[in-house]
């Protein structure tokens, strides 16, 4: 629910945004266990659920997969996304090389990252606690199971 808070946050800075879906290359993998078109869908319902429907007005979803350069970064970026005025993140790595452009950098407060972090996620289903359903928004469970999330990411470990 983090990325929600981060959203929203963002939002009350800039009328329009767009949020990049990263390591869209990358599924099946232990860091990112869903692909990327399973991630727009859940982001894309969370998005719809929590700021209404016609959220598109405002917020673009947009799947960009990695380089691994981070000097050319944003400006790869701009070729894909076209013209933006900064970004609104928590890494210190995207926000030095935003500023570095002469772009806006704007670090956004963390919310709730030590309980409820992708990695914390994963390792609570691989201790088999039920308790990562808090961190997701309750509506958002059955299409998780549908995913069979859980097996997938015990899975990846197995095989690992």
């Amino acid at each position: 629910m983090g990325h929600v808070a981060a959203i929203k946050y963002a939002l009350g800075l800039t009328e329009e945004l767009i949020v990049v879906v990263g390591s869209a290359q990358d599924s099946f993998s232990l860091k990112n266990p869903l692909t990327a078109g399973e991630r727009l869908y859940l982001l894309n319902k969370v998005l719809a659920n929590e700021l209404g429907p016609d959220y598109c007005r405002r917020v673009y979803v947009v799947p960009v997969m990695d380089i691994e350069m981070n000097k050319v970064w944003v400006q790869y970026l701009r070729m894909l996304l076209g013209d933006f005025d900064g970004v609104v993140s928590g890494n210190p790595l995207v926000l030095r090389l935003f500023s570095d452009m002469g772009l806006a950098a704007i670090r956004q407060p963390m919310f709730n990252r030590e309980e409820c972090s992708g990695t914390k996620i994963r390792q609570l289903v691989l201790n088999g606690s039920d308790s990562w359903k808090r961190c997701v928004p309750p509506y958002l469970l059955p299409e998780l199971k549908r995913l069979d999330f859980e097996e997938r990411i015990r899975q990846l470990v197995s095989e690992g």
